[in-house]
C-alpha cells in the first residue's frame, strides 16, 4: 500500500520511519494509523532492517488527536459511544498492539512535543531520546477523555504507576530534563544531534546478535506482566533458542580470538 501521513525510508541497517503531517503537528488521521501500522509490518519483514527510529516531521513530535476533527465529530471521533469503542479497537488500538508484537528495537527521536496519544506513541517504543526544548503531556484528562490507545498501559510501564497516574490525573506537561529525570526518555541532545544520536543508537543495535536481541526484547516485556515462575520460564525457553545459534558460537569466538564479531541472522 502507498504510505500516506507517513514516510519510510531504508538507511542501510535502519528504517526511518517519520509521521508526516507537520501542518497538524502530526496529529493522528486515520490514513497515518493505517500507513504507521503497515510501516512497522515493512520493517518486521525485512530481514535487511535490524532496528527501527520513529520521529515526526517540523516542529512536533505528535500531537497526538486532532481537536478540530474532535470537535466536528469528524473520522474515528465520528458516532456513538458503542461505534467509537469500535473505532478505537480497529483503529488507533492496531497501533498499540502492532509496537507491542513488533520484535526489532524501535528508537523513539522525539523532535518535540509529544502530547496526549504522541505521548503514548512514544512510550511505545523501546527507547526514547528527546530533543531540548520537547515537552511531553498526558492531556487526556484535560479534554474530557481518557487515554483510549492505551497510554495508561504504556506510560505506567514506562515511568512506574505512581509517576505515571499523577501525569494524567494532573495532564501537567513536562519539560525534557523532567522526563529525563523520571525516566521517560534515555537522552536529552540538541535539536540538530537528535537524528545523528538515534541512527548512532541504532548502528549499535544493529551490530548486535539480531535473535539474541529480539529474544532479550521478547523477555524483558512478556517477563513484566507475568510472575516469577512464567518469567523463569520464558528466560530458559529463550536461552535454550540463543544458546542454539550460530551468532552465540560467533560472538564467543570473536571474544576469545580478539576481534570484532561477525553476525548474520543464524
Amino acid at each position: 500500500m502507498e504510505l500516506t501521513d507517513v514516510r519510510y525510508d531504508l538507511e542501510g541497517a535502519t528504517a526511518l520511519v517519520t509521521l508526516d503531517r507537520p501542518a497538524a503537528r502530526n496529529a493522528y488521521s486515520e490514513a497515518m494509523v493505517e500507513s504507521l501500522v503497515h510501516a512497522i509490518d515493512l520493517a518486521e519483514r525485512d530481514d535487511a532492517v535490524r532496528c527501527v527510529i520513529l520521529t515526526g516531521a517540523g516542529p512536533a513530535f505528535s500531537a497526538g488527536g486532532d481537536l478540530k476533527r474532535m470537535l466536528n465529530k469528524e473520522g474515528m471521533f465520528a458516532g456513538g459511544a458503542a461505534e467509537l469503542r469500535r473505532q478505537y479497537i480497529d483503529g488507533i488500538q492496531r497501533i498499540s498492539r502492532r509496537l507491542a508484537l513488533a520484535d526489532k528495537p524501535i528508537v523513539a527521536a522525539l523532535n518535540g512535543p509529544a502530547i496526549g496519544a504522541g505521548l503514548d506513541l512514544a512510550c511505545m517504543c523501546d527507547l526514547r531520546l528527546a530533543a531540548r526544548g520537547a515537552q511531553f503531556g498526558s492531556t487526556f484528562v484535560k479534554v474530557g477523555l481518557v487515554p483510549g490507545d492505551g497510554g495508561a498501559y504504556f506510560l505506567a510501564r514506562a515511568i512506574g504507576f505512581s509517576r505515571a497516574l499523577e501525569l494524567m490525573l494532573t495532564a501537567r506537561v513536562i519539560d525534557c530534563d523532567e522526563a529525563l529525570r523520571i525516566g521517560l526518555v534515555h537522552r536529552v541532545v540538541e535539536p540538530d544531534e537528535l537524528l545523528p544520536a538515534a541512527r548512532a543508537l541504532a548502528s549499535e543495535l544493529a551490530a548486535l546478535p539480531p535473535v539474541a536481541l529480539r529474544l532479550t526484547k521478547r523477555a524483558a516485556y512478556r517477563s513484566h506482566d507475568v510472575g516469577l515462575d512464567a518469567a523463569l520460564e520464558l528466560a530458559a525457553t529463550y536461552q535454550g533458542v540463543a544458546q542454539t545459534t550460530a551468532d552465540h558460537r560467533e560472538a564467543v569466538a570473536a571474544m576469545l580470538e580478539r576481534r570484532p564479531p561477525r553476525f548474520t541472522g543464524e
